[in-house]
Parts: structure tokens; C-alpha cells; sequence
């Protein structure tokens, strides 16, 4: 009999630049099942089988889902922390480090800030965004000749899928009942911007399993177009980058599960053969599409266990009860999130219109993200259905104190709102190398079972049969705690206590800082990019265009360009990233909080 597999369904949360921590996480979780199919049936190595058969992601991580699926039958070489002098090279031999960290240049700015793109009246985005095509059309290549067996760890057709906020969307009606005489029904009309491109990876063994899944083949080329324009479009961050034209053949929108209830409502229309919509960034609407992941896992268990529920209530009951509990799960979520979400700042309370803006529309995504039938189970404790990774360090910050972070501020491209790491390379050596670490630390110590699951989940309980459980257990478990084992055994030496692996960055530290100069050089480019934007926001008669040209250059786009300069130095103050200056608004609010602790 064939022995059952643990399933891993990843997710991976949006994160612009700071998708190289992503990739870096992908790249040690990868590298960490390759090395345990190397140490199959030797003494004392477990014998259970862990596989992925689904990843799916919003904006970045959609992105990186798509870029991992390209990896599948093709090789792709762990890249080491690199020697003295060798930190800026360039590694095409790993694609995730090629495409998040390399990029096509070392600095993106100049890129971004390019005014190639802005035609006559007419303003795609407020960034240069042509760069993403040249990464999309290199990410998607594929090595046809060199071309290997779908590891044993990936559960084939993979499954990849990306969210995407659809800016038409999908409209369907509801029957409403009119106080018209006759009481006759109104169509009242609604619509949905959630939207899923969904695809699942040929390989040339396993068959296409159907429905919503377009039947990706990277030898072919079958579809590969739809899942370029597909990753480009989850990642198209609104305004800052153009929004994407995305076409599909409507047989594979109108079964997208998590849409049914509209197409069952208001079909698309029988005489249209494809569907083509204009779509910006996945993360607007679902950044951390996690509940996607675990529909997709309880529907491979369901089958494969052939069971059926009275309703829906039981169904998700009885899943919920096996999934959270280690003694009977047989998958999980892994999350990989740059951006977890923290406690928010107090509220303040500011009828200014500049301060309500932003607050609405920061509600507007918070309520657009919610998902409220996840409430309960995210407040079940010890739940086995779900993990995350996401950024975890000690640096020393500005005033030369260690100081433990967690999340964005771990890492160097969350400034800026994630677009941080477009600034400077080193930023995204980091965080691809913290992904790799915290990834290293996670399955080490974190991504466990408890002992009872060795003598309970049958999984598990065969796996560790013959195994030596003190060389695969967490180091993480206090004395009087129940021991704990990893899911994915790891053959490395565990690092010392307080080893961080990391590179030397050019200031001398194992976390990157650059200086005011590093970011002045921009204000040129800036002002130009500026000075394009706004002379194209309309078409203007020729003395209009001659009189805002004057008006920008004597004193608009200046303005505007020192104040984003001086936003920019101060994101990377707040990071403790830029050396030799100081934010008179962050000295402003350190002195504000002080005073308040004092009163």
C-alpha cells in the first residue's frame, strides 16, 4: 500500500521588493527536501513522504509562486553566502535569486524613474514599470533540453494560482421583489473584484485534472503568455505600477471555485470564447489568500478519503476538528508573509480631511481583506492547520543598541511601503538571505509535531518508526514541555546560539546601511519624471503646456522632489538604514513618546 503524504499547501502573502525574502524562504525549503531525498533509507532518517501539491499567492508572493513553478523540472543551484568582494555578483544559476535579487540592475531607481514610458496626455502609472516585462519574460524561460523528473516532493499537476482585483469584475443579479403592482421582480445588480488566475503545471506524466486549472506547459508553451500576464497582473501595485491586461478562455474563469456563486447566478455570456479583463494588484482584495490554500487542501483530503457531509456547516466542522489537531492532520498551510499583521498605532482621532483620507482607505482594504469565517479558527491555540514564516532578526540600530525585530522592520525593503528595496541591491541580498535563515530556524525548530503524533498520526507514527527522534528534535521545547519533531528533517549542523547567517554589507554589518549621497543622486531623475508627470496628466493647448512647463521647472517639480527625497531618507532613518542623518519627524514623535511615559 501506498504509504499517505503529509501536504504542504504554500502561500505566499504580497510584499513588492521585499519578495526576495520570499524567494529566499522558497529557496531553503526546496533545498531542505532535496537534501532529504539524498538521505533516503539510511539508519535512523525518517521514512515519511512531505509534498507540495499547491502554492498560490497575491501580488509578490503570486508572483514567486509562478517563478517556483518554472523551477519544477529544471535545476536550480542553493546559493551560498557569498566570499569577500563577491557580494554584488550575479547568480543566474538560482532563478528565485536571479529574479528578486538581481533583478536587471543593481540599483532599480534609475529604471523606475525612466520617463521612456509616459506618452503625450497620458500617465500608465506613476513609475517606469517596463523593467517587470524583461524580469516576467526571463522568469517564465525555461531550460527545455536540460529538463528533469518533478521532484518527488512536489505533488504533480501542481497547482499554482494568483489573486487578482479585477477592475470591471463580475456582475450578477438578485431578485428583488418590486412594490410595482403585479409585485414584479427587479434585477438588482451587484458585482465582485476578486479574481483568481488559476493554473496547474504539465509535466508530461501526470494528466490534467480540469475545471478552472489551465493546463500550464512550460516545454509546449501551452499557456505560458496567460501565466506571464497573470503574475505581472497579481503584482501591479495600483498607481505606482501599470495595471495589466489579462486574457482567458472563459471555460476556465466561469469554474474558478471561490467564484460559482456568481456564474451559477448570471452566466458569462455563451458567445464569448474569451475573457479579458484589466487587473491591478492581487493584494488589494486578498493579500494573504491562506483560506484559498486550505480549500484546496480539504478538497484533496475529501476525495481522497472518500467522505460526504450532510451540509457544508458539518463538513467544515469535521475538517476544522482534523486539521487542527496533530494526532489526525495530513496537511498544512505555510504562510510565508514579509508584512505580518501587527497591533495597530492608537487611532487618533483627526477630522482633518488629509488624515481622513488615508484612514478610509485603509479601512476600505482592511474590510475589502477580512475573512470572517477564518475568526474562529485563528483564535484556536496550538492549531496544527496552519504555519507561518515571516522576518525575524537582532540588529544594532542608529544608536548602536541590539535590538530584536520582528516582521517588516526585519527587513531591509520594508520602507517605502516594500518598495524600499528598489533603492539599493544590498537591501535585497538581506532579505533574501534572512528568508533563508528564518526558513532554516523555522523547520529546524518551529515546523514540529508534538511526540504524541509519533505514536497517534499514522503519518507520522510510520515515518519515525525506525528513526532517531533525538537527532530530528526541536531544540526550541523547554524542559518541562512535550518534546517536539520536525516535519521536514534537516542534515546541517544547527548554528551556534546568536549566529545569524548573513553577509558582510559595504558599511561593515550584517545589516545594510547607505548614505544621504547614496539617495540624492536620484533628485535629478525625480525632478525629470516629475516634471513629465504633471505636464501629462491632460492634453493642454500648446500655451498652456509652455506656461506649466515654466511653472514646474522654476518651482513645482523641485518641491516635489525634495519632499519624496526627504520621505525616502526618512524611511530608511525609521529602518535604521542611512547612516549621517537624522529625521527631525522621528526625533519629533521618539520625543513625544518620552514626554507621554514621563506624564
Amino acid at each position: 500500500m501506498k504509504q499517505k503524504p503529509f501536504r504542504i499547501g504554500l502561500c505566499m502573502a504580497g510584499a513588492v521588493s521585499a519578495g526576495a525574502y520570499t524567494a529566499g524562504v522558497v529557496d531553503y525549503l526546496l533545498e531542505a527536501l532535496a537534501e532529504w531525498d539524498k538521505h533516503r533509507g539510511q539508519p535512523g532518517v525518517p521514512t515519511h513522504n512531505v509534498t507540495i501539491p499547491i502554492m498560490g499567492g497575491a501580488s509578490a508572493g503570486g508572483m514567486t509562486a509562478m517563478l517556483t513553478a518554472t523551477t519544477l523540472n529544471n535545476a536550480i543551484t542553493p546559493v551560498d553566502l557569498p566570499a569577500p568582494g563577491k557580494l554584488l555578483d550575479e547568480h543566474p544559476e538560482n532563478k528565485l535569486y536571479h529574479s528578486w535579487v538581481d533583478l536587471i540592475d543593481r540599483d532599480m531607481f534609475p529604471h523606475m524613474l525612466n520617463t521612456g514610458d509616459i506618452q503625450s496626455g497620458k500617465i500608465i502609472s506613476a513609475l517606469n514599470s517596463n523593467f517587470i516585462d524583461e524580469i516576467a519574460n526571463r522568469m517564465i524561460a525555461t531550460d527545455k533540453v536540460n529538463w528533469k523528473k518533478t521532484p518527488s516532493y512536489f505533488e504533480a499537476p501542481v497547482k499554482v494560482f494568483s489573486t487578482l482585483t479585477n477592475l470591471e469584475g463580475f456582475y450578477y443579479y438578485a431578485d428583488l421583489n418590486s412594490a410595482r403592482a403585479g409585485q414584479r421582480k427587479e434585477k438588482y445588480y451587484m458585482s465582485v473584484h476578486n479574481d483568481y488566475a488559476c493554473f496547474e503545471v504539465m509535466d508530461g506524466v501526470a494528466p490534467a485534472t480540469g475545471g478552472p486549472w489551465m493546463p500550464l506547459d512550460f516545454r509546449t508553451e501551452a499557456y505560458l503568455g496567460t501565466a506571464k500576464d497573470a503574475a505581472m497582473a497579481t503584482g501591479a501595485f495600483p498607481a505606482g505600477l501599470k495595471p495589466r491586461i489579462l486574457v482567458r478562455e472563459k471555460k476556465y474563469v466561469e469554474q474558478i471555485p471561490w467564484l460559482d456563486y456568481v456564474f451559477k447566478n448570471t452566466p458569462l455570456d455563451s458567445n464569448q470564447e474569451l475573457v479579458t479583463t484589466l487587473n491591478v494588484d492581487g493584494g488589494m482584495i486578498n493579500n494573504e489568500p491562506f483560506e484559498k490554500v486550505r480549500d484546496l487542501l480539504n478538497d484533496i483530503y475529501v476525495k481522497e478519503n472518500n467522505k460526504t457531509y450532510i451540509n457544508n456547516e458539518q463538513k467544515e466542522r469535521e475538517l476544522s476538528n482534523i486539521n487542527c489537531n496533530y494526532d489526525t492532520f495530513e496537511n498544512t498551510v505555510l504562510m510565508v508573509d514579509p508584512f505580518p499583521s501587527v497591533q495597530a498605532d492608537p487611532f487618533v482621532m483627526d477630522e482633518d480631511i488629509m488624515s481622513v483620507l488615508p484612514n478610509t482607505v485603509g479601512a476600505m482594504l482592511s474590510q475589502m481583506r477580512a475573512k470572517p469565517k477564518e475568526y474562529k479558527d485563528a483564535m484556536v491555540f496550538n492549531d496544527g492547520s496552519r504555519f507561518i514564516i515571516s522576518p525575524s532578526r537582532i540588529i544594532k540600530n542608529l544608536k548602536g543598541a541590539d535590538e530584536e525585530v520582528f516582521g517588516e522592520k526585519a527587513i531591509a525593503c520594508g520602507h517605502l511601503g516594500g518598495f524600499g528595496g528598489f533603492l539599493n541591491k544590498e537591501f535585497r541580498i538581506h532579505d533574501y538571505y534572512l528568508g533563508r535563515y528564518n526558513c532554516e530556524i523555522f523547520l529546524r525548530d518551529y515546523f514540529t509535531v508534538p511526540e504524541s503524533a509519533l505514536y497517534n498520526n499514522e503519518i507520522f507514527k510510520d515515518g519515525y518508526k525506525d528513526a532517531d527522534w533525538g537527532r530530528f528534535a526541536s531544540g526550541a521545547t523547554k524542559p518541562d514541555e512535550e518534546k517536539e519533531y520536525q516535519i521536514i528533517p534537516l542534515f546541517t549542523p544547527r548554528p551556534e546560539r546568536g549566529t545569524l547567517k548573513m553577509p558582510v554589507f559595504s558599511c561593515g554589518e550584517n545589516w545594510p546601511r547607505i548614505t544621504e549621497d547614496d539617495i540624492d543622486r536620484f533628485k535629478k531623475p525625480l525632478k525629470k519624471r516629475i516634471e513629465k508627470l504633471i505636464l501629462n496628466v491632460a492634453e493642454l493647448p500648446k500655451y498652456q503646456q509652455i506656461l506649466m512647463l515654466g511653472g514646474t521647472r522654476l518651482w513645482l517639480n523641485s518641491k516635489l522632489a525634495n519632499k519624496t527625497i526627504s520621505i525616502i531618507k526618512d524611511s530608511l532613518y525609521e529602518w535604521s538604514l542611512i547612516k549621517g542623518y537624522t529625521s527631525e519627524k522621528a526625533v519629533a514623535k521618539e520625543k513625544a513618546v518620552n514626554n507621554n511615559k514621563t506624564t
